[in-house]
Formats: structure tokens, C-alpha cells, sequence
């Protein structure tokens, strides 16, 4: 099953995302990590449309969604909410499960325990929780806001596979695919990566928005914690206060993985799959 790419004005910025499934089946919204796209949910929304409406977002200042006009105060938790409710808003969904990854999680967490309380029925967290370990947002931090610039696509891919070895062993071709969609041309010809560098002004302007614990005990819904072994991102004492408080999650540890799992295997997606339909 191919996904349909589409865009929509979404809080005032136009937003790209891709869908997958039949539009009448129970929504699922996937929200990617930091500095990603919604493309890097390829393989497990192809799975998953065979029982879900997938809608797969590029945050503004990622991928193919417009950059913010207002840097500062855009690139932060309460905007990119702003911009899920006005998506729901436009497609008419007014319930649906949430998968994130990394910062897909934390403003799942936003949602679930304030404006979007009610409507995210059940949720998968991917790698991160209401409090980030700040050796992991130093070593974000330093490639983000700084992404380097190459003659050629194959010196991107190398760079990639190395800023991104938490990811864990995946194919040849998971690399291949993930660097053409996280990619884009500059004026001169040379190639960099597919988001505004601004991006980063979320963990250095907006630190108060690493600390959600408030947001993540008001969550009443269903939620599984997916956790990488080598994550430095989600310090194990963080993941375990989150199945001790709040909506006591159900913990999964993926060996192999930093941060964060890639949710490409079929064991992953079983497990995904096994826990939204319970």
C-alpha cells in the first residue's frame, strides 16, 4: 500500500504529512522525533493502514511544512499543538490513537493531559518521557542547530548513519531511504539536511518545556512506553516513575537501541499492534 502526500493549512502554516489506509478506519496519528519527518514512519504506517486511518505529519520547519515565521516563539511544544488540533480539526478527526517518537511523545503527552484529553484514546511513546536527560539534549543540541553541509547525497548518508548509530543496525536500505527524505538542495548545489537549523531553539529557548510531568499525570488514557537499552534520553529512573505515577504505562525495552527504536521490524510493529488493540 503506498501513502498519499498532502498538505493542508494547519494554525496558519501550511502543513505537509502523508496518509495511509482508508480514511473510514480508526484514525492513528504519528508524530516524528526532534529533527525528523513523518517519512521516517514509512514502514510501519504501510503495516498498520491495513487496519487504520495513518496520518503521518512534517512538523513546521521539518520536511516539506513551511518554516515558522516567528522562530523564537514557534518552535515549542504549545505551537506545534496548535498545529495537531487544527490538523484534526481540518481532516474531522475527533478521536485516534498517537504514536511518538521523541519529541512526537512529548507533545502526545501535552495532548493527552490537556487540550487533546479525551480524544487520544490510547498511546505509544517512543524513547522519551515528562523529563529528558540533559546528556541527551547536549548531544542533540550540538548537531541540530549546527547541520553540516555536503557536495554529495552518499557523504549525507555517512554522516547520517553516524549522528544516528542509536538507531540501532537497520539496512542498507532504511539508510538509503531516510537519507533521500531528509534531504534538500541548497542554492549552490550542495545538500544539507531537510529542517529550519532553528529547530533547536526548543531545547534552548524553551527549556521549561523538558519538564511535563503535569501534563503526564493528568493522561488517563492507555499508554505503552517503548524504551531503547542504551537510550540517553529516557533515564531509566524516568521511565520507571512513569509506570509508578500518572497512567502507569506499560514498559517495553528494545534491545539494541538508543535513541531511538526505528519501529521498522515486524516485532516492533506486533508489539505496537497488540497493545491498541487491547
Amino acid at each position: 500500500m503506498l501513502g498519499r502526500s498532502r498538505y493542508l493549512t494547519c494554525a496558519g502554516r501550511e502543513i505537509h504529512f502523508m496518509e495511509w489506509g482508508d480514511a473510514e478506519a480508526p484514525p492513528l496519528i504519528m508524530w516524528h522525533g526532534l529533527a525528523r519527518t513523518g517519512r521516517d514512519f514509512d514502514a510501519l504506517a504501510e503495516v498498520m493502514a491495513r487496519d487504520y486511518w495513518v496520518i503521518c505529519p512534517d512538523t513546521p520547519g521539518r520536511g516539506l511544512s513551511q518554516w515558522a515565521v516567528d522562530r523564537d516563539s514557534e518552535y515549542c511544544y504549545d505551537s506545534y499543538g496548535r498545529t495537531a488540533l487544527s490538523l484534526c480539526e481540518n481532516l474531522g478527526i475527533e478521536q485516534m490513537s498517537w504514536i511518538g517518537t521523541s519529541m512526537g511523545g512529548v507533545l502526545g503527552i501535552t495532548l493527552a493531559g490537556g487540550a487533546m484529553k479525551g480524544r487520544i484514546t490510547s498511546m505509544v511513546i517512543n524513547d522519551v518521557g515528562p523529563e529528558i536527560a540533559m546528556e541527551g539534549v547536549e548531544r542533540i543540541v550540538a548537531y541540530v542547530g549546527n547541520p553540516p553541509v555536503f557536495d554529495t547525497i552518499g557523504e549525507l548518508e555517512t554522516w547520517l548513519r553516524t549522528v544516528y548509530v542509536p538507531f540501532g543496525d537497520n539496512p542498507d536500505g532504511f539508510w538509503r531511504t531516510m537519507t533521500e527524505t531528509s534531504c534538500r538542495r541548497m542554492d549552490d548545489g550542495r545538500v544539507t539536511v531537510h529542517y529550519d537549523p532553528a529547530i533547536v531553539t526548543q531545547l534552548t529557548l524553551h527549556r521549561a518545556d523538558l519538564d511535563q510531568w503535569d501534563a503526564y499525570d493528568a493522561i488517563e488514557c492507555p499508554v505503552l512506553l517503548l524504551r531503547g537499552e542504551n537510550s540517553d534520553v529516557l533515564h531509566p529512573d524516568v521511565a520507571q516513575a512513569m509506570v509508578d505515577r500518572g497512567p502507569k504505562v506499560q514498559l517495553i525495552e528494545i534491545p539494541g537501541f538508543g535513541h531511538a527504536p526505528t519501529l521498522g521490524s515486524m516485532h516492533e510493529y506486533a508489539v505496537i499492534k497488540k497493545f491498541l488493540e487491547t
